[in-house]
């Protein structure tokens, strides 16, 4: 059953490594993924903060939810040690360099469905343009050739776990 899973996430991998590929979306793919890099979450938070009257709790939401996912995601990285798709196949070009060269779960992806959650949480009426923000991180990770799909379902499910926890904490 593990082999089938792996090999139907290779395999969804490369349909979407080629659709990518194929219609030249890589460079949008950089853009969205670099909107998911941290700094912009900490200028939000902050911003936030001295500027919105629920951006405190919004900033506590997220700094709680970081400081429990952050642990975990390098605990989960480090013991399962999954080698990233673009260091996996061999030929495979990624133009892209990876931070790290695990990529069991997506931490780009978790980190966004943080940020994502917190908003729902804090601006419900955001949740479409946060949570679609959120998946389309997850895919660029996917169309850069450094995440499988199960990596970025993973850190889907670490993203909004961690909020779940952190929301009865604030």
């Amino acid at each position: 059953m593990a082999m089938t899973i792996s090999a139907l996430d290779k395999l969804l991998f490369c349909h979407i490594i080629t659709f990518c590929r194929t219609h030249k979306l890589t460079p949008l793919a950089k853009r969205i993924s670099a909107s998911g890099d941290g700094h912009y979450y900490v200028y939000m938070a902050v911003g936030l903060l001295f500027l919105h009257p629920q951006g405190s709790q919004f900033f506590n939401l997220m700094l709680v939810s970081f400081i429990i996912e952050l642990p975990l995601y390098f605990v989960f990285k480090n013991a399962i040690r999954r080698t990233r798709p673009c260091a996996a196949f061999a030929g495979f070009d990624s133009s892209f360099q990876a931070s790290d060269k695990f990529s069991l779960p997506s931490g780009h992806t978790a980190a966004a469905f943080i940020m994502a959650m917190a908003i729902t949480s804090t601006f419900p009426a955001l949740w479409p343009i946060a949570m679609s923000w959120a998946l389309a991180i997850g895919l660029s990770r996917i169309a850069l050739g450094v995440h499988y799909p199960l990596d970025i379902v993973a850190g889907i499910g670490l993203g909004v776990v961690v909020v779940i926890l952190a929301e009865p904490l604030i």
